[in-house]
């Protein structure tokens, strides 16, 4: 079934990852803080760019982030223009970076609080995986949130687990 979904971060790993996403027929809007890798995207790949986090999740059923560590996370996310200013009660959010324990229990904590669904999902397989859609993701949060996000995971991925 097709959703809405938004993709933050279009680094070497998210940029592919989002590209599977939407060649799987999912509508997608991505964001990424060099405008030019977004309209990049968007001419390789059906999908709309947005100016900041918060529009790119303004409509979007699933959320995905996969940016460089911590304090991006929370700039994406907590920040002024983040995508919790207007994640919809309901959706789901998945986020992708490496990041640490500690962001991730704030961000599920606050999910929990604002009514929308958490999933820490680090991946696993370099570059390479996320090119060819091969990639690993050890993925940690409610299991009825997982069972939701599941199909939009598995259309870049080879092997998901959820494990907390």
């Amino acid at each position: 079934m097709t959703c809405n979904v938004a993709f933050i971060g279009l680094g070497v790993m998210g940029y592919p990852m989002a590209g599977y996403i939407s060649k799987a027929g999912h509508n997608v809007t991505v964001f990424n803080r060099t405008k030019s890798k977004a309209e990049k995207w968007t001419n390789e790949y059906k999908g709309k760019m947005a100016e900041t986090p918060a529009e790119a999740a303004k409509d979007a059923e699933y959320i995905f982030t996969c940016v460089g560590n911590d304090n991006d996370l929370k700039e994406v996310t907590f920040g002024e223009n983040g995508i919790f200013k207007t994640i919809k009660k309901g959706s789901v959010y998945i986020d992708n970076t490496t990041a640490s324990a500690t962001i991730a229990r704030e961000i599920h904590g606050y999910a929990k609080k604002n009514g929308f669904g958490s999933l820490d999902a680090p991946v696993s397989g370099g570059q390479a995986g996320a090119e060819n859609g091969a990639l690993t993701v050890m993925i940690g949060g409610d299991q009825t949130d997982f069972d939701k996000a599941k199909d939009k995971i598995d259309c870049y991925s080879k092997k998901n687990e959820i494990t907390w």
